[in-house]
């Protein structure tokens, strides 16, 4: 029997839900939270699902704009604490799957000694 290393549909799914993976799809998990496009998976994940629930709104008699102020008053706020807990989930999903949460920072770390370098750089000090 071979290793996975990228999670069956079976697995995905209950990845999204908040399960964790196997360690052999260690690599998979930290690509997936840190990679290219995390940002946006991250985001598609806790918003487009919501929406559903908050369409029943629309069925409450009324002007259209009533529903649709009421499905604002609850996803804006949504919308802006997704994005503010964006690291602290990061970081917990890393230390669910027993990776070291300190990896949710790696691309900003770089970025920091990449400016920093430059800094050093038109000042002198390199």
């Amino acid at each position: 029997m071979t290793v996975r290393t990228k999670p069956t549909p079976a697995q995905r799914i209950r990845y999204i839900c908040g399960g964790t993976l196997p360690n052999s799809m260690a690599a998979w998990v930290v690509d997936d939270l840190t990679g290219p496009g995390a940002a946006r998976r991250y985001l598609l994940r806790i918003l487009i699902p919501v929406i559903g629930p908050l369409c029943l709104f629309l069925l409450i008699p009324g002007p259209l704009w009533m529903g649709l102020a009421m499905m604002a008053l609850l996803y804006l706020p949504l919308i802006y604490f997704t994005i503010a807990l964006m690291n602290v989930y990061r970081r917990h999903r890393l230390a669910e799957h027993g990776l070291d949460p300190a990896l949710a920072d790696t691309h900003r770390r770089q970025r920091a000694a990449i400016e920093r370098q430059a800094y050093e750089r038109r000042h002198g000090r390199a």
